[in-house]
């Protein structure tokens, strides 16, 4: 019990730090969430082992580091794949790109996906012409940032930032397309 009581003291004075720090590295609070919970579970198993720990500030944030670097590991890149801070707007892209790997092919789903194609070129030629060479290099041939680099004598830094800038502005665009197809 003494053990429990431990563990249970430790939590109160480090859950607002550790909800901080894991809050301002990923992006949807249902994943900080789940890395504070495994963060004492992880501390509540090395209690129960009985597993020494020296220093325990250092030890609970080198485990939330750890499981903000497995979360990132874990999730594949999806086209536009950046982080979103809206839930609408996430699942409002999903939507959207859902209609290209549904098999359902009635002429209202083609009318949809032959609109949202044309809206996405549309889009693509609004970027300044580094961002949509950044984008279409990576995202739609799948050329690593390294090799993009290597041809154009870019920076990695750099193509990720251009990225980053024509996901943004994308996203807001088929953002708009998708409010209109609904509110319609």
């Amino acid at each position: 019990m003494a053990q429990e009581l431990n563990v249970s003291e430790i939590f109160r004075q480090y859950k607002s730090r550790l909800t901080g720090f894991i809050r301002k590295r990923v992006n949807r609070t249902e994943d900080a969430e789940d890395i504070l919970q495994e963060v004492f579970y992880q501390l509540a198993e090395a209690d129960r082992l009985m597993k020494p720990i020296d220093q325990i500030a250092g030890w609970l944030f080198t485990v939330a580091r750890n499981r903000i670097t497995d979360l990132y590991r874990k999730k594949k890149p999806d086209l536009l794949s950046e982080p979103y801070s809206d839930d609408d707007e996430e699942e409002a892209l999903e939507n959207l790109g859902s209609l290209f790997v549904d098999d359902d092919n009635n002429p209202e789903t083609e009318y949809l996906r032959t609109l949202v194609m044309e809206e996405f070129e549309e889009a693509l030629n609004e970027l300044p012409p580094e961002q949509k060479e950044a984008f279409e290099m990576n995202e739609i041939q799948g050329i690593p940032f390294n090799e993009i680099s290597k041809s154009t004598g870019t920076p990695v830094n750099t193509l990720i930032s251009r990225k980053r800038y024509a996901v943004l502005f994308l996203r807001e665009r088929l953002g708009m397309l998708y409010d209109e197809l609904i509110n319609f």
